[in-house]
This record gives structure tokens, sequence and C-alpha cells, in this order.
């Protein structure tokens, strides 16, 4: 029976994550699979902002999903070969029964199994009921996206843009900027580090912003909410800007009351999880929007598993464009 290889939180994270607060361990598993057993092998592990605020206790595997190959089999509903989608954080092999736990990758024809942790996966499903349910965008209306090339923000701009908005994102790099602008054909994209966001919203947007997808949190989403119009709609995803913030260096900007209740703006929380009954019916529609050419995707794939804890790190600099992946 295989090893398993595992990365463990080996001290809490305090500030920016670095190499220390993780520890490579290895573990033996069983010699034989139990009836009803299955042992997966990891094919690709996903990286996310969201694992720095995870609750995992020191000396845990650290939290995260993959995708994974069923390489040994007492189940016959999952024989060899079959690959699934599974919450089992940073790890090579897990031995498995619990059907609740193996949920089977849907079929994508020619395209890679990873799609399932990118645009097939929770950020596909969060971007689109984040963004359709919480938004409620209408054809002509101005769409805001901050943090647009990340795996969440790039596909809530293509939304918009087949819902037919007019779409505006902020990112890190040129290089991001003009894949959203030449790739995606976001109508204006800004980079946040050369052109402070009240000069830029100013000149992208003189008439308002209808819509509002937020990725970044603290001062950024207080100065957005001030530039909307009346009865916008805010779908707070994320605070990246203030994962890594010691609690007395994060922003301390409230939100503009005033902004909110004269303006009648709607701001609601999202998960994509919430929405888990009717992920159905919307990796169908990413799936036919894929294939149509109507939805592109970017992965940035780390290759071994030793360089799982870079590739996580990376994160919090911006050195991915789209989904953040750990192929095996």
């Amino acid at each position: 029976m295989a090893v398993c290889k595992k990365w463990t939180l080996a001290k809490a994270f305090s500030g920016h994550p670095d190499a220390s607060n993780f520890k490579l361990e290895t573990e033996e598993l069983p010699k034989q699979l139990k009836e009803g057993e299955v042992l997966c092998e990891a094919v690709f592990l996903s990286v996310d902002p969201y694992m720095r605020l995870f609750p995992v206790d020191v000396g845990s595997v650290m939290f995260g999903e993959q995708i994974a190959r069923v390489t040994k089999s007492e189940n016959p509903d999952y024989p060899v070969g079959t690959f699934v989608q599974i919450m089992v954080g940073w790890r090579t092999h897990t031995v498995l029964s619990d059907p609740t736990k193996l949920n089977k990758v849907m079929d994508m024809g020619d395209l890679s199994k990873s799609l399932a942790l990118g645009p097939l996966g929770m950020p596909g499903m969060t971007a689109y009921f984040g963004f359709l349910d919480a938004c409620h965008p209408k054809p002509g209306e101005i769409v805001y996206v901050n943090g647009a090339a990340g795996a969440v923000g790039n596909l809530v701009g293509q939304i918009a843009k087949i819902k037919g908005c007019t779409v505006i994102g902020s990112a890190g790099s040129e290089e991001k900027c003009k894949w959203l602008k030449e790739e995606l054909g976001f109508d204006a994209v800004f980079n946040y580090k050369k052109t402070p966001l009240e000069d830029a919203l100013k000149e992208h947007a003189p008439k308002g912003i209808d819509c509002f997808f937020d990725n970044v949190g603290g001062n950024d989403t207080t100065t957005v909410l001030k530039h909307m119009n009346k009865c916008g709609r805010a779908a707070i995803c994320g605070a990246i800007s203030q994962y890594n913030r010691e609690e007395k260096d994060k922003d301390k900007g409230e939100l503009p009351y005033s902004a909110i209740l004269m303006n009648m703006l709607h701001v609601e929380g999202i998960q994509g999880w919430h929405h888990v009954a009717k992920w159905p019916e919307a990796l169908k529609q990413i799936l036919q929007w894929i294939k149509e050419g109507k939805m592109k995707y970017k992965e940035s794939v780390t290759e071994g598993f030793e360089n799982t804890v870079p590739a996580f790190i990376g994160l919090f600099s911006g050195q991915n464009i789209g989904k953040a992946l750990v192929k095996i």
C-alpha cells in the first residue's frame, strides 16, 4: 500500500504565511482496503486565499480540495480509474468509504479534470450564484469587479459580459490587465497599484456603478459603495487585502452607512456552498459557455506536491492569474 505525503500546519498563522508555517510529513496507509473503501491518489490540488482563514489545528493537515483518481477499490460504485472531487486537504493519498465525501468529477469531454477546481468547481459556483443571485444584473448596467484576474473575479466579469453589462475590472499587474482587456473582453481595466481607486472609478464609471463584486475588502469596499447608484447591488465575496494583517493593522474605515441608506443599496455576503443544491444547473450552463467559447479560463499550475506551499504563499503576492493549482 502507498505511503501518503501530507502538508500539516506547523504553527498558527500570524501575518503573511511563510514556509515555517508548514511541515511535510508522511503517513502509512492500510495494507488492505476494507469492503466499501477506495484508495484515491491526488492529481490536482487547489490552493485558495480562503485557506488562510480556515481554522486548522497545529499538526493537522492543511484544509483544501483536490481532484484524485481511484487507484484501488473495494467499492463497485467507484472502480479503479474513477476521478473524484474530494475535500481531504493537502495530501497525496486518501482512503475513503463515505459516499458523501466522494463526488465523481462530471463528464467534461476533452477538457482537463482540473476545471472541476476552477470554473466547474467552487470558484465557478461562487461567481455564478454570487453574481447572478446577489447582483441581479440587467443589460446595460455598469459592473465593477476587483481582484478581477483571480479565480472568481475573472469568471464574474465574463458572466457580466454574457448578460450584456459593461464591465470594469481592476488587477495588480499590467500582464493581468492586458489579459482581462484583450482576451476576456472587459470594457475597462486599471492597475490599482498605479491608479488610485477614486480616480479610476471617476474615469471609468462617471455615472456610477450598478453592481459591485468585491474580492478585496477593506477601504476598497468603502470607496466603491460610495460610488454606487441608487438601488445598486454589492456581492461581498472576499477580503484578500486584509487576510494577512494583524488586527491592529487592518483597514479601519467603516461601511458608508449614509450611502447605503440614501441610495438603498443591497449589500450581501456570498458563498458558493450556500447554493450547492442548485450546482447542477450552473455546472451545465458554465460548461456550455466554455464549449461555445463564451467563457475562457486560465490556470496557474505549479508542478509537484513539494511545491504546494510556495504556490499557496504566492497567492498573496498576486503571482497567479486565474485559478491556482498544484499538479501532482
